[in-house]
């Protein structure tokens, strides 16, 4: 095994102490289960810098500090690096990965009005990929879910009679977010235009050409396209449209509590870091609480 081999090499070679060799084990082993977790088989040969990254935010959405997501992402590092000495792996996939700065970056968000010009339905074709595409964009926009979750949403999660969509997250932990008519239509438009032009082999509710349940990279890829179309941002990922759903919300006198557990959060001081990250809802508190505003 891979990581006993590593951990030998840092006990026998490198005399580390028990202590440092026990955390490395156990980041390790973190990492492996939360990869072993995600779809499709992955290895530790097969990792990529973008699931390293969702690692890292997974972390983050749990309320882990910085310094804890930056020792792990060590560990991780000196590991891969071993590994590609050793020629165990072919690459090293956490080249170029940054940790999180200490004092947690803000998240990154898009404004209203750029969500509003990218769903503005003129701007898209009839075609299936234009269809499902949106759809995607505002299903992430509208309900601030996961990749992971969007993924794995299958038909029937989406009740129309009531509106509201049935969501598994972490650790198979399912919640309820309710949707308006806008992504009702669209979501039902989408069935029907996928229905008529795609033969399924696969029982996910956003598929791709072939049929088959869209990989997280096509979805991606899908979304960092149009987000460029409206927005200048260096992250124009679906974690993106999940920060601005939040923010909308807040933006919108939402509860925080409600807005955390929307987000599925394990921990509020996770969703109170959207608090701080819009100068309307700066200027909003300003206006209400100063006595000469």
């Amino acid at each position: 095994m891979m990581i006993n081999e590593f951990l030998n090499y840092l006990k026998f070679e490198r005399n580390r102490s028990d202590l440092t060799i026990k955390n490395y084990g156990e980041d390790l082993r973190a990492f492996e289960e939360f990869y072993g977790n995600l779809e499709g088989c992955h290895s530790w040969k097969s990792v990529d810098s973008d699931i390293i990254r969702d690692w890292m935010e997974s972390m983050m959405d749990k309320g882990n500090n910085a310094t804890s997501i930056n020792r792990r992402l060590s560990a991780l590092r000196s590991f891969y690096r071993f590994a590609l000495a050793r020629k165990l792996v072919d690459k090293d996939p956490v080249h170029g990965v940054t940790g999180p700065k200490k004092g947690r970056p803000l998240p990154q968000f898009l404004k209203e009005n750029e969500m509003d010009r990218l769903l503005d339905a003129g701007s898209w074709t009839e075609g299936f990929e234009d269809v499902r595409d949106r759809t995607i964009i505002m299903t992430f926009y509208e309900t601030g879910i996961r990749l992971a979750e969007l993924m794995n949403l299958c038909d029937g999660d989406a009740d129309f009679m009531s509106g509201q969509l049935k969501v598994t997250g972490k650790r198979n932990k399912q919640r309820l977010i309710p949707f308006g008519a806008e992504l009702s239509q669209a979501l039902q438009h989408y069935m029907g235009v996928r229905d008529a032009q795609v033969v399924r082999h696969s029982a996910a509710l956003f598929l791709a050409n072939d049929g088959q349940q869209m990989t997280a990279d096509a979805i991606r890829y899908r979304v960092k396209k149009y987000l460029s179309l409206v927005s200048t941002l260096k992250k124009r990922t679906p974690h993106v449209l999940r920060h601005t759903f939040a923010t909308a919300m807040l933006n919108h006198k939402a509860g925080i509590e409600s807005v955390k557990k929307l987000l599925g959060h394990e921990s509020l001081s996770t969703t109170e870091i959207y608090t701080h990250t819009t100068f309307e809802q700066l200027k909003r508190e300003y206006l209400n609480a100063h006595p000469r505003a």
